[in-house]
């Protein structure tokens, strides 16, 4: 019996959202924002999410201002570390949002899927990362 390729397994789990993602006539980036973000970051992406009350003094930011805020450059690298949890504060303020590299690999753990590698979690966790950062490059206002 030919065993799969862990790296084959988590590029179908990515794709399989993906393919939710576009049935709902959206981005798969567009997808995660609105299974990861909108809560707090709201459905525009200017902080205005319908938990924001009930944050413990935190305010989202604007996410539509990222890169006007970076010299007119949309700053890939940082809201990519924003999101995974490699930047613990300093561009975010405190770390009040959550770590969704953490939350990602977890869903792989709780899947308990004995094909996913280390490796392939994390090609797991970038795709779904990446995806979520193109869909904010997108969101930036003029």
């Amino acid at each position: 019996m030919r065993r799969i390729s862990p790296a084959f397994i988590a590029a179908m789990t990515v794709m399989a959202s993906a393919t939710a993602a576009q049935s709902q006539g959206m981005s798969f980036g567009e997808f995660e924002y609105q299974n990861s973000c909108v809560a707090c970051h709201g459905a525009s992406g200017k902080g205005d999410g319908p938990v924001t009350d009930f944050l413990s003094g935190a305010v989202p930011p604007d996410l539509t201002v990222l890169q006007q805020n970076n010299g007119g450059v949309f700053p890939v690298a940082a809201v990519y570390d924003i999101i995974v949890g490699t930047d613990t504060a300093s561009a975010h303020g405190t770390r009040d949002m959550p770590i969704w590299g953490n939350r990602f690999r977890q869903r792989v753990t709780e899947s308990d899927d004995g094909n996913f590698s280390p490796l392939a979690t994390e090609r797991y966790v970038n795709a779904r990362v990446l995806a979520l950062t193109e869909y904010l490059a997108s969101i930036q206002v003029p």
